[in-house]
């Protein structure tokens, strides 16, 4: 199964570095890189607001485990965002592409 994958970081060249080593490790087909998400979410007993990088990364699900621990290496945040959420349906071609990237 297909899986995109949604990451936050503190900023754009975190987010590149994380991006860049995703696809060259055959993690990830593609990383799409939201420059500036405003994020509002709870930390250490406050409510804390915060201006963010978004990556937007599209892989398989067999790959998760080891995405994950290579963002977590890569990370400067002690919990980061790393959610996964099933692609369902998409372009036969382009989910094809996707599975012959991060063989």
């Amino acid at each position: 199964m297909n899986t995109v994958i949604f990451i936050t970081t503190p900023g754009m060249q975190e987010a590149r570095r994380i991006a860049r080593a995703l696809v060259k490790d055959r993690l990830a087909a593609c990383v799409n890189i939201v420059k500036s998400v405003e994020s509002v979410f709870f930390w250490e007993g406050k409510v804390v607001e915060a201006k963010e990088a978004l990556l937007i990364v599209k892989t398989r699900k067999a790959k998760i485990p080891a995405l994950i621990r290579r963002v977590k290496a890569l990370h400067s945040y002690q919990v980061p965002e790393i959610i996964a959420l099933a692609i369902t349906a998409g372009s036969k071609e382009y989910l094809k592409w996707l599975i012959d990237c991060t063989k």
